[in-house]
């Protein structure tokens, strides 16, 4: 039996205008302010020098592995994993006031609104690559080399990206009828970022909390994230062998799911 990937058909459908509508975000964001586009870059820059300041002359933390990287070990460490954190972050918190927040989309346009979904990603996405840039740019400085195993990066990140899609349209569509949601998403965001591996490596947790750190999905990303741009080591095949089925899974299951309640939305906006 031939299963069809709808979400995936919509979306290269409609990808001219996923991707105008993501320009736009981009560039509106900006829009009006002296730098512009330059606060993508100096927004990870600083958020880079504060965390290497706080973590190796305050706390005088460091991370295994990188001890040759002196000061910046921790931080770039650190960083890799705030990085697929944020991105998460972005797009789940949007999520429940995207449909809301585009309600002329929903009652005078004839509009594909799943595409709402892959421009709030499309943006986020915007957001990592050029962190991402100023990640690699610093692990060069610390340590004087890039590994090729980088090269696997968007393979990795798949799974982040479909997932972060997934929770799109379905917190998307859930915020239309549940107006509270986005304050309980506030409040889960805060606590996953402090159960996932961001601050600390899972090897540093008792092997007795280790499973549990390990059914977080984040946690997963972000330390196949760390062996492939800061360890050299190439994913894990279990990850790309369950992960990429499983995110894909979600996507296609979300988007029916938001496809079918789209219908009321109209009545009830």
């Amino acid at each position: 039996m031939r299963v069809q990937i709808r979400f995936g058909q919509s979306l290269w459908m409609h990808r001219e205008l996923c991707w105008r509508l993501t320009q736009r975000e981009v560039l509106g964001r900006y829009r009006g302010s002296a730098l512009g586009l330059g606060w993508t870059f100096l927004t990870p820059l600083a958020m880079l020098a504060v965390y290497t300041f706080v973590f190796s002359q305050v706390f005088k933390a460091r991370w295994g592995g990188l001890e040759q990287a002196g000061p910046l070990g921790f931080a770039v460490n650190l960083f890799a994993g705030l990085i697929v954190f944020n991105l998460f972050s972005e797009c789940v918190s949007r999520a429940p006031g995207l449909v809301v927040s585009n309600s002329n989309y929903v009652k005078k346009v004839v509009f594909p609104l799943e595409v709402l979904g892959g421009v709030a990603v499309g943006s986020a996405c915007f957001s990592a690559l050029t962190s991402l840039l100023i990640l690699l740019l610093f692990e060069l400085i610390a340590v004087q080399k890039l590994p090729l195993t980088v090269l696997w990066l968007p393979l990795v990140w798949l799974p982040l990206l479909l997932g972060s899609l997934a929770c799109t349209w379905l917190l998307s569509a859930a915020g239309v009828f549940l107006r509270d949601l986005g304050q309980l998403v506030g409040v889960s965001l805060n606590m996953l970022m402090f159960l996932s591996p961001i601050f600390f490596p899972v090897s540093a947790l008792p092997p007795r909390w280790q499973p549990f750190l390990a059914l977080n999905p984040l946690a997963q990303i972000i330390e196949q994230t760390r062996r492939t741009t800061l360890e050299g080591l190439h994913p894990q095949p279990a990850y790309l062998a369950i992960g990429l089925p499983l995110s894909v899974l979600a996507c296609e299951v979300c988007f029916r799911l938001f496809n079918k309640s789209k219908r009321a939305f109209a009545d009830v906006l």
